[in-house]
């Protein structure tokens, strides 16, 4: 079958349409490729900040130096009683986006003069 000229008009028509919603499912697909590469790394951080507390050390700085050097500017680390909390805020190319897709993970251990025999 052999598409006259408008056939051919119209699916360019048609393509150039498309290309928006391909862009915004795009970046929709990125932006939650983000927030779960920031939710391991959350995850990860708290992890090392339990891990350090329960051998002695300071959780709060075990888990910001578990952070990679772009995330601990985003992040917030809170340590107390043996609860390692990091926040962290998603990559976004706008702050309230950020601000709303903010995720946590949180951590327990147990000091070794807590510990029971």
């Amino acid at each position: 079958m052999r598409l006259g000229r408008g056939g051919s008009a119209q699916a360019s028509i048609e393509l150039l349409a498309a290309l928006p919603a391909l862009a915004l499912a795009t970046a929709l697909a990125l932006q939650l490729l983000l927030v779960g590469y920031s939710l391991t790394i959350a995850d990860g951080a708290a992890e090392a900040g339990a891990l350090a507390g329960a051998s002695g050390h300071d959780e709060q700085r075990a888990a910001q130096q578990a952070l990679p050097g772009w995330a601990r500017g985003r992040s917030q680390v809170t340590a107390e009683g043996g609860r390692v909390r990091v926040e962290l805020r998603p990559p976004a190319p706008l702050a309230a986006v950020a601000d709303a897709l903010t995720v946590s993970s949180d951590a327990w251990s147990r000091s070794p003069s807590g510990s029971r025999p």
